[in-house]
């Protein structure tokens, strides 16, 4: 791995974020086409804590897919971002606020669930996410808990989808598969056995976990931050999540 490989997929700038530009065009026309694809991108990433805590309050599998696509067709064709509030400056907090009201709303008007007008809003992986539901162990924890959890590990896995991309692209595909166990901190093998599986020396394992971390910790510093106002406060957001892995 390489200083050049290490720069090759500059980190975007955090003074415009996908979320940003979801507030700034929040107020305008609601056709907007920077908007609505900025919107969809990050509802098309972080989807499944909302479809999990949908599941947790108790609908069914069926009934959570087609709650899950009604929510996003009214967030995307009702342009109900307008009355996000930039202070609060959070992506996720905005959501979870508005699909209570959503599900409120729909009990109140006897359950009728609609999936825009039978048009798949956003094509997601209901199947994979049904499945990751079912395998996730018991928790007595609160859905709201539970989808800041959730929330927490799928800004993880973006950004460790992030790295992979990148070293694929490289063509060191070999390379991260040998690294990645690595990045939590605590390693599984040596790095002295590391090399001797994939023909490097300790030292240039060692220089190379160093690189692979601190790319990771880029990475993931630009996933929160795609999930936050401009203005936000980047530090305590991810010491938040850091916070919320840990309970």
């Amino acid at each position: 791995m390489t200083d050049d490989f290490s720069r090759a997929v500059p980190v975007r700038q955090f003074a415009t974020t996908r979320w940003s530009v979801v507030v700034a065009a929040g107020a305008g026309d609601p056709g907007n086409q920077r908007r609505r694809l900025a919107l969809e991108e990050l509802c098309q990433t972080y989807w499944y804590p909302l479809y999990a805590y949908v599941r947790r309050r108790g609908y069914s599998r069926d009934d959570a897919q087609d709650l899950t696509q009604a929510f996003f067709a009214r967030l995307l064709e009702k342009n109900i971002v307008r009355v996000a509030d930039p202070q609060k400056g959070k992506f996720r907090s905005f959501l979870l606020a508005t699909l209570k009201d959503f599900l409120l709303n729909q009990r109140r008007h006897d359950g009728a669930l609609k999936r825009g007008g039978g048009r798949t809003i956003l094509p997601l992986e209901f199947e994979a996410g049904e499945e990751r539901y079912r395998l996730e162990p018991a928790d007595e924890r609160t859905p709201e808990d539970l989808f800041q959890r959730r929330w927490a590990l799928t800004i993880l896995e973006q950004a460790l989808a992030r790295i992979r991309r990148e070293h694929q692209d490289a063509d060191k595909e070999n390379l991260f598969q040998h690294l990645k166990e690595c990045l939590g901190g605590s390693d599984a093998r040596s790095y002295r056995e590391i090399g001797e599986a994939i023909g490097m020396t300790e030292g240039s394992v060692k220089v190379a976990v160093h690189r692979l971390r601190a790319r990771y910790r880029e990475l993931l510093r630009d996933e929160v931050a795609q999930t936050l106002d401009a203005d936000a406060n980047l530090d305590a957001e991810l010491q938040e999540l850091f916070d919320v892995l840990g309970r």
